[in-house]
């Protein structure tokens, strides 16, 4: 059967490369699902105190509770990866998304509304880790990084739509909070809309291949045979599946587990250095832009509206740097730009704190800015984000999906995965009560000193991969 798939193939037949970037599109689009899920919160927070009454801790958990479902997600979908299949859990990805989206919207009570936002986040979770795997599996090293990349891009373009449809319909309606259609109030449609990309998601994965890399691991080497000659052409397929072959020390189908991360009797040093890159990527505060964009700019003296439409830059911003990436991650590979990344966060966030720390507070309580600090504090605030997009923001999901041994690519995953998630929750969570304890100036304080952190952890922990096929990974 070898030589019948490598004829079907053609035995000079050259790379697939169109192939290659149109499944891997595919399966971005669950990173388009995750940025749509992690930013229509971003404008339903007011929506969601009056609909349930909630008080701030309790609008903390709502926004917040989708992350313990992240974790869960992330840490299953790395593990059951390796059981059934990188493509199935993708699929079962794109289901939960559609669950999310209608139960989220459609939600009467506080407790209804966390159960779907779980099922969001446990769709979330998986699709984190499992597309940018899928990808680094199958693409050639030369361009690996430049289609990891596009799952940030897909993030990023998914946060935008969300931002974007959040504005449109609060426009349409007067308010998140005002009857739109139906007589359902705005905020509920903002995530009736995720239901539209979950089904176009579910579809489009039906077709695609498996990764190879899991069929062999799997012990199905005729079916790996024949995905790697759809992929590189026959002539490369045998030799790639040698060399898959050869990376992975249990043959005969055997599971992948846990306990291989531990080696002589301690976590091997790939696992922490990977648990380091997903913490960290959250310990800058990123996401706090994201979930609560939209307060934090009303806090400092700006509209729901003008809230709404910085959003929008902040998200084209961001669109543009993820861009830059793509272009420079395999020409200067991904460790400058994480050290560039960490220096450029660092001083922008050291504005930002400058800045809050000057405010004062206006009538009510409510945190003023004045002009000129108004004003810097916007700059810095999209500098911030350039820099998160140009560094930290893809290239943490390149790393993760590829600098894992390809014996414990998905135990890896699950962990370092399940340690992403449960940083953003904590810094998510715990956003509110600093807000309120030590203010915006304090908050951001934090933030910056984990950017400073993070610099010396890339230049003395992270090792390249720029350049390195999956099965020459080590650690």
């Amino acid at each position: 059967m070898n030589s019948a798939v490598l004829e079907r193939a053609g035995s000079g037949q050259a790379e697939n490369t169109r192939f290659i970037v149109l499944i891997s599109g595919v399966a971005a689009i669950g990173g388009f699902l995750f940025g749509f899920d992690s930013g229509v919160i971003n404008g339903t927070v007011d929506g969601l105190r009056r609909a349930f009454h909630s008080s701030s801790a309790g609008v903390g958990f709502e926004v917040a509770s989708m992350l313990l479902g992240c974790a869960l997600g992330a840490f299953l979908a790395g593990r059951l990866a390796d059981r059934r299949g990188r493509r199935s859990v993708l699929i079962a990805s794109a289901v939960l998304f559609l669950l999310s989206a209608l139960g989220a919207g459609a939600a009467t009570t506080s407790a209804l509304f966390v159960a779907a936002r779980l099922l969001g986040g446990m769709a979330v979770g998986a699709a984190s880790v499992i597309s940018p795997a899928y990808i680094a599996e199958v693409a050639s090293a030369r361009y690996r990084g430049r289609l990891a990349t596009a799952q940030q891009l897909a993030i990023i373009c998914g946060l935008f739509a969300a931002f974007l449809s959040n504005y449109l319909l609060a426009q349409a309606a007067g308010a998140s909070t005002a009857p739109l259609w139906l007589g359902h109030p705005a905020w509920r449609w903002m995530f009736w809309m995720q239901a539209i990309p979950s089904v176009l998601f579910l579809l489009l994965l039906l077709p695609i291949p498996e990764s190879p890399r899991y069929l062999v691991a799997r012990g199905r080497r005729e079916a790996a045979l024949a995905v790697l000659a759809r992929l590189y052409g026959g002539e490369r397929a045998r030799t790639k599946l040698a060399e898959i072959e050869a990376s992975l020390p249990r043959q005969g189908g055997q599971r992948p587990r846990l306990s291989d991360l531990v080696s002589a009797g301690r976590v091997r040093p790939i696992v922490w250095v990977g648990i380091g890159l997903a913490t960290f990527q959250q310990l800058v505060g990123i996401n706090i832009v994201f979930y609560y964009g939209a307060v934090l700019w009303q806090a400092v003296g700006f509209s729901e509206s003008d809230a709404l439409l910085i959003n929008l830059l902040s998200g084209a911003i961001s669109l543009g740097a993820c861009l830059v990436t793509a272009v420079l991650i395999d020409r200067v590979g991904r460790k400058p730009l994480l050290w560039l990344g960490s220096l450029g966060m660092a001083l922008s966030l050291a504005l930002l704190t400058l800045s809050f720390g000057s405010a004062t507070l206006g009538p009510g309580g409510q945190l003023a800015l004045s002009p000129a600090l108004g004003a810097l504090a916007l700059v810095a605030a999209n500098v911030y984000v350039v820099f998160f997009n140009l560094s930290w923001g893809p290239v943490m999901w390149v790393m993760l999906g590829e600098m894992f041994p390809n014996a414990i690519r998905g135990s890896g995953l699950a962990v370092a995965g399940a340690a992403q998630w449960l940083s953003n929750f904590l810094i998510t969570v715990s956003f509110p009560s600093l807000l309120a304890g030590i203010g915006l100036a304090g908050t951001y304080g934090l933030y910056t000193c984990a950017a400073a952190v993070s610099l010396f952890f890339v230049l003395r922990c992270v090792r390249e991969t720029r350049g390195r096929e999956l099965e020459e990974m080590e650690g």
